[in-house]
């Protein structure tokens, strides 16, 4: 596949910090051979509040992008406040990590459908082994902030609601970057 041209500055309308946009794109460059394609990468901005849209799926070709809902790590959070206040690539840790990923390939587990990761960076390269995936689960709903101010905790997983689900794993299907940070 022919590698998609990356945007050379940041847009300002797709709603990315721009610093966190220009790290998740050195990743890309970084990474770009481990990519099977190159037109899509998520951007999971953790500095936002759990309760925020965060999750960007950045079109790569178009520079336009897409928001929405995603949980951290109940390690990241112990007080479950709805801010992420550390990562960790630690076993048993049930913190959400940083870095870049490579999603993988699909499968149904405990949550449904999900889509395994692999961690591209030290500060990540446990992922597959702490099976932390892309999945739904009930604590993430778009009326969850509403009602609590802030979604359910992960153990670390990328956790989406059950109706955005399907349009992650098909625009960040296996082969793409995945990059979560916190700026």
């Amino acid at each position: 596949m022919a590698a998609a041209a990356v945007p050379a500055r940041a847009v300002v309308s797709d709603g990315i910090n721009p610093a966190l946009r220009e790290r998740a794109l050195a990743a890309f460059a970084a990474h770009r051979d481990k990519l099977a394609h190159a037109d899509v990468m998520g951007i999971v901005d953790y500095a936002r509040a759990s309760k925020l849209p965060r999750f960007h799926l950045l079109d790569l070709v178009s520079g336009a992008s897409e928001t929405i809902l995603v949980a951290h790590g109940k390690g990241s959070d112990p007080a479950h406040s709805g801010w992420l206040e550390r990562f960790s690539n630690r076993h048993g840790s049930n913190a959400s990590s940083s870095g870049a990923f490579l999603t993988a390939e699909a499968y149904v587990g405990a949550h449904g459908r999900s889509m395994r990761l692999d961690g591209l960076e030290p500060s990540n390269d446990a992922a597959r082994d702490r099976a932390i995936v892309v999945h739904s689960a009930s604590y993430v709903t778009k009326a969850h902030p509403k009602q609590h101010g802030k979604l359910g905790r992960s153990f670390g997983c990328f956790t989406v609601t059950a109706e955005d689900l399907p349009m992650v794993m098909t625009r960040l299907g296996a082969g793409q970057l995945l990059y979560s940070d916190k700026v």
